[in-house]
């Protein structure tokens, strides 16, 4: 069987990836293996395989399995939004040290292919300029802010795995990320090292409580809102493809404006007979305007985004409501 290996599986996106890949796939073709630093029940639950592993440590890749290595997916990363002090090294270490081991790991093992998360950080020198992020974009930094060396760090990753690829014929695949979207127990994040209730989760439980919601700066500026099984999905079809080497925009190619998204929280979320108020507040900060180019992705892949906003939120719902992710570390 085909071995296909996943780290960063304890995380929420590697949670979702690995019950839609075991959906999709031949169970009689490809095993999934779960790598990650968290064991948790989840994996036994679901029947699969499971090797706990820091990516920053060397001698720890000798446990994972050396022979049948088809593809690895590479999920795992240090984040801002798990930072609650600031340290560069950790950055370095878990997302380039940790991709180089990655890489040496499926060179030994003779691994066909690589997919990996990179961050749409890598255009940030474009945010506020440009509305719609193409994919041919080149890169461009912006080297200020508590995101500067989570880019850098990502970025270098990436170039360690073109080298990789020239010298070793491992196959590439890199999806830019933007901010993606999905149910998870825990509603915080960190900015700048404070704990912050993430703004969507606010504006939910506000909805939900029939709450007034404040809607900020520019309400017809919005984003690219991409769901974690959009995601799952693009994933899936750059798995299977022919083809030897790709980089792709995660999006869903139309923007949400802010109007738009409070509006779609209030009809999916507030009681029928206590709908929340919209209170304009055009003297706060506007959002991040854009929209990701995802038209290599739909050429390439034969990706079709399947969630548009309102479905997103529904399908949100439903996976908020079954409490199934309740005591599952996400």
């Amino acid at each position: 069987m085909k071995k296909i290996l996943i780290f960063g599986a304890s995380g929420n996106i590697g949670l979702y990836l690995i019950e839609y890949l075991k959906a999709h796939l031949d169970q009689q073709e490809y095993q999934l293996v779960a790598v990650g630093r968290k064991r948790i029940p989840f994996f036994h639950k679901n029947g699969i395989d499971f090797c706990q592993l820091d990516i920053q440590s060397k001698e720890g890749f000798n446990a994972l399995p050396s022979n049948d290595v088809w593809a690895v997916i590479h999920l795992a990363n240090m984040l801002p939004a798990r930072m609650e002090i600031y340290d560069p090294y950790l950055y370095l270490n878990v997302n380039t040290i940790g991709t180089l081991n990655i890489l040496e790991y499926m060179r030994r093992a003779k691994a066909k292919r690589l997919l990996f998360t990179q961050t749409y950080a890598d255009l940030g020198g474009y945010f506020g300029k440009e509305t719609v992020l193409s994919n041919s974009l080149h890169r461009k930094l912006n080297y200020r802010g508590d995101h500067a060396v989570y880019a850098i760090s990502k970025c270098a990753a990436v170039d360690l795995m073109e080298h990789y690829h020239q010298e070793y014929g491992i196959e590439n695949y890199v999806f830019r990320l933007p901010n993606i979207y999905l149910y998870s127990p825990e509603k915080y994040y960190y900015v700048d090292g404070v704990k912050t209730l993430i703004s969507y989760r606010y504006m939910i439980e506000r909805a939900m409580r029939g709450e007034p919601i404040e809607m900020w700066g520019n309400p017809d500026l919005g984003r690219d809102i991409v769901y974690v099984k959009d995601l799952c999905q693009m994933i899936h079809l750059a798995l299977l493809s022919e083809r030897n080497t790709g980089s792709y925009n995660v999006g869903t190619g139309k923007m949400t404006t802010m109007r738009e998204q409070i509006e779609g929280i209030i009809e999916v979320f507030s009681p029928k007979d206590k709908k929340s108020q919209i209170i304009p507040k055009p003297e706060k900060r506007n959002s991040m305007s854009y929209v990701m180019d995802i038209s290599e992705a739909q050429e390439q892949l034969g990706y079709i985004p399947k969630y548009d906003y309102i479905s997103y939120l529904e399908d949100y719902k439903k996976e908020m409501q079954s409490n199934r992710w309740e005591g599952i570390c996400l």
